[in-house]
């Protein structure tokens, strides 16, 4: 029997797929990667996201294991290689600012430093993705979905800004916060999983002078890492403090930054200067850590990607992974069962689960440090892209 031609294959497949509509709500990893996989499906993907454009600011992100194939795939390793943080090693202070630790092979952001796998700027991923796909996919900046109406034709959605538009698929790459869950799934308590702290991470100048290396302090239920970025000409800033699931309104995000100011004022080593920092930065962020556990991701035409469906928190280190291959795994899932959403559906839930809980699980295996080397390990090669 005579073998078919790949090329052959994908055309066909293309052909298939070329009038399915999806829109994706959230521009920000996840959704500009799924965009592009149903791109070279021949599908027809529309990215819609809040803000004005690709937003900046945001912790460094890690590429680690399968993802790194995902990245390759998409012809974005070299580039993401190029745009490393290339740490130097990392010192470990206590609450006066006395060294307690240092290491030259390894970070707490990053892990080992000879490692094949990739830590950058999230904004740095954000921007290489959107002009990787800005060509080819549709995005609307400045809006968002505001209702979901699903029928046999497919989706109706209304936006806060634009017409309507019906879709044959709806994809939630929104967040923690995910909008697209509310609407279809229910309200976010139902699903959200509070671990005990929050986290606020900003920009600053380099008042500390650090060269490659980062700083890492605790002091009581609070502590930070600060790295430099952009040839040590600036700061980026984690700080983590102890909260109650309900101590603050994460939509306030004025009353948020008082806290963390405040919160920041009250540390024995640098507090004044990285309170002024968090008060100043024009990219202040700040929101819980928790974990996003559902029973489904999908539920009729609309489905649930990354953080929106199965957040980790970053503690675990792998949220960027997980919205990579999980990507990957829903367009590949929808090119093999073109007119089958249901069971496309059913293919990514079951592809991606085991997967999902093993990286879940390395945010809770160490209280207050990181997961132990091997469990990331086997966390991260713990899919096959191909199966």
């Amino acid at each position: 029997m005579q073998q078919q031609n790949p090329n052959q294959t994908q055309t066909q497949t293309q052909s298939r797929n070329q009038n399915r509509t999806v829109l994706i709500n959230g521009g920000g990893i996840a959704g500009p990667v799924l965009a592009y996989w149903l791109h070279r499906h021949g599908l027809r993907p529309t990215v819609v996201e809040r803000a004005d454009g690709p937003r900046p600011g945001g912790q460094a992100v890690d590429i680690r294991g399968v993802a790194l194939d995902v990245v390759e795939r998409m012809g974005l390793l070299e580039a993401a290689r190029k745009g490393r943080t290339r740490m130097r090693g990392m010192s470990v202070l206590d609450a006066e600012g006395r060294e307690i630790d240092r290491s030259t092979e390894f970070t707490y952001s990053s892990g080992r430093l000879d490692s094949d796998d990739i830590e950058l700027l999230r904004e740095d991923l954000v921007r290489m993705v959107y002009e990787h796909t800005r060509g080819v996919v549709e995005y609307r900046f400045g809006d968002g979905v505001a209702t979901l109406d699903e029928d046999a034709d497919g989706v109706h959605v209304g936006f806060t800004h634009g017409p309507p538009r019906t879709f044959d698929l709806v994809v939630g790459a929104d967040g923690l916060h995910s909008a697209v869950r509310r609407l279809a799934f229910g309200p976010e308590p139902a699903y959200a999983h509070h671990l005990g702290s929050c986290l606020s991470v900003f920009s600053a100048g380099n008042f500390l002078g650090l060269d490659r290396r980062q700083v890492w302090l605790r002091d009581g239920d609070a502590g930070f890492g600060i790295m430099p970025v952009r040839d040590d000409t600036e700061l980026r800033v984690a700080f983590g403090f102890g909260t109650g699931p309900d101590e603050y309104d994460f939509r306030d995000g004025e009353a948020l930054r008082a806290a963390v100011v405040d919160r920041l004022a009250a540390l024995k080593w640098e507090g004044a200067r990285l309170a002024e920092a968090a008060r100043t930065a024009p990219d202040f962020y700040c929101d819980a850590m928790a974990q996003i556990r559902m029973d489904h991701w999908t539920r009729g035409r609309v489905a649930l990607l990354g953080d929106a469906g199965y957040c980790p928190s970053p503690l675990s280190g792998q949220g960027t992974s997980l919205a990579l291959v999980g990507a990957y795994v829903l367009a590949d899932s929808l090119a093999r069962e073109p007119y089958d959403h249901r069971a496309a559906h059913r293919r990514y839930e079951q592809r991606m689960r085991p997967f999902v809980a093993l990286n879940q699980a390395l945010a809770t295996e160490n209280e207050g440090g990181p997961a132990a080397e091997e469990s990331v390990t086997r966390a991260k090669n713990a899919i096959r892209l191909d199966g």
